[in-house]
């Protein structure tokens, strides 16, 4: 365990339900739920977890850390969170891209709450229930969640990369950033509100990338820098194919460099390991697009 700013905590390794990955050079592919993993570098080196605490203007958010023990320092990517909150599908992610030289955060963003907030149904093969398969009180709970506005999330961002500037382990230079459903709108936001830092950005299935709110990110699209890339469901009420058109043409006149893929037969979170819709084919061509783009804009610590 080392120092940094904010008060750091051991992290939970909790075993149920982790996610196996292999490492193949600089790529990962998952296996599957239910099977035990030790994470562990290319070259053996364990994993180094940690929860930390950031200061924000409206209090102290805690982020899930995970980087390789030895070396660095190593770039930060920041994965942004989904609707259900954080939890432990999403640490294991986090250790999926920190394996090959990354400093990578998953934030808290429901942390004004005052307590962790992370909703979870099951279906009766253990996965973990779509959004669009709830129903009665399940449904009403998440639609009951906390709300975030995309200026909050903005404004914590904006914490993050000053929490991220005097951290001794992470490279300073830019930061890539990860996101899923709503984290993926964040992720274009960030981009976009800040585009000297941020030159790697991915949003998988991500909601509401345009609108006509004063505040959708689809207006920051000049401003943003490096590459952008998006994964899309193929049947998705949140991001229609209608809206994937449209997003691909606000993008192509613009300097960053950008590439979306839609997936066949795919449906709203299809990414994500432990969720009833996940498709494996997808994720994996997804992975090995955001690893190439972070390789070339951020590319990862190397011995």
């Amino acid at each position: 365990m080392y120092e940094e700013q904010g008060r750091t905590v051991k992290s939970p390794r909790k075993k149920r339900n982790a996610i196996k990955w292999i490492i193949a050079g600089p790529f990962a592919y998952t296996l599957g739920v239910g099977l035990v993993v030790d994470y562990k570098t290319p070259e053996g080196a364990q994993m180094q977890e940690q929860f930390v605490e950031i200061k924000t203007a409206e209090g102290m958010m805690e982020a899930f850390v995970t980087h390789p023990e030895e070396n660095g320092p190593f770039p930060a990517v920041i994965l942004y969170m989904d609707i259900w909150g954080l939890r432990d599908e999403l640490y294991d992610i986090a250790r999926r891209v920190g394996t090959v030289g990354y400093y990578c955060m998953v934030p808290d963003f429901y942390y004004r709450n005052g307590k962790r907030v992370h909703f979870e149904f099951r279906n009766e093969k253990n996965q973990t229930i779509s959004i669009n398969r709830l129903e009665g009180q399940a449904l009403r709970e998440i639609q009951a969640r906390p709300k975030l506005s995309n200026k909050m999330v903005m404004d914590d961002t904006g914490a993050i990369v000053k929490f991220l500037d005097g951290v001794e382990r992470v490279r300073r230079g830019g930061l890539g950033a990860i996101g899923f459903c709503m984290g993926g709108r964040y992720v274009m936001g960030a981009a976009g509100t800040y585009p000297e830092h941020f030159v790697a950005s991915a949003s998988l299935h991500g909601t509401t990338l345009i609108s006509d709110r004063d505040d959708s990110p689809h207006l920051l699209a000049a401003k943003l820098r490096g590459e952008f890339y998006c994964g899309f469901a193929e049947y998705d009420s949140h991001a229609p194919l209608t809206m994937v058109q449209e997003l691909d043409k606000i993008l192509k006149p613009c300097r960053v460099g950008y590439r979306f893929t839609v997936h066949p037969g795919t449906e709203h979170g299809y990414s994500l390991p432990d969720r009833d819709v996940h498709d494996k084919r997808a994720t994996a061509r997804d992975w090995e697009l955001i690893f190439a783009m972070l390789h070339r804009q951020v590319p990862p610590y190397t011995a």
